[in-house]
């Protein structure tokens, strides 16, 4: 079926990465209600390795950039772990992006802007594009560039 998040995703050309495993006490998503929370997810790549790096200091906005683009991927993997298809996501509520950066780096938007341009993408304009808060960060763990969390609406 033509224009459903699933084929949409597929025209992108983008591979996921396998879903992450908790690396604590934590679920990666959980359903509340017509919710799907999902936690901090990271820069997981295909081959199940990090990115990893601080923008502003080892890695240039734009690498910043794919890293959040890479941890959406990674947390459509969750969503498809969880329910089979990203067809189940009526919309993107909220979108929380922790940037790793040095403490003078003030574009934290446009890094974030690379997971939400792939929701964007995704489940479109409307629904692919919710509330979002971009914030700078002292360190991540593992030295990961980018962390983000989300809140989508299920169908």
């Amino acid at each position: 079926m033509l224009n459903t998040p699933d084929h949409n995703f597929k025209l992108t050309g983008l591979v996921l990465p396998p879903a992450p495993k908790p690396l604590g006490v934590y679920k990666p998503g959980l359903i509340v209600g017509n919710f799907f929370y999902v936690s901090g997810h990271g820069t997981v790549k295909e081959d199940g390795t990090l990115i990893t790096g601080r923008i502003g200091l080892n890695l240039t906005t734009e690498e910043g950039k794919l890293a959040a683009q890479q941890v959406g991927l990674a947390i459509l993997a969750t969503i498809i772990n969880n329910f089979g298809s990203l067809n189940k996501i009526k919309r993107v509520i909220k979108v929380l992006g922790m940037v790793n950066c040095t403490p003078n780096f003030e574009n934290h938007p446009f890094i974030i802007n690379g997971c939400s341009e792939l929701f964007a993408k995704v489940w479109g304009d409307d629904h692919g594009v919710g509330v979002r808060s971009a914030v700078g960060m002292g360190s991540l763990p593992g030295n990961i560039p980018v962390e983000i969390e989300a809140i989508f609406e299920l169908v």
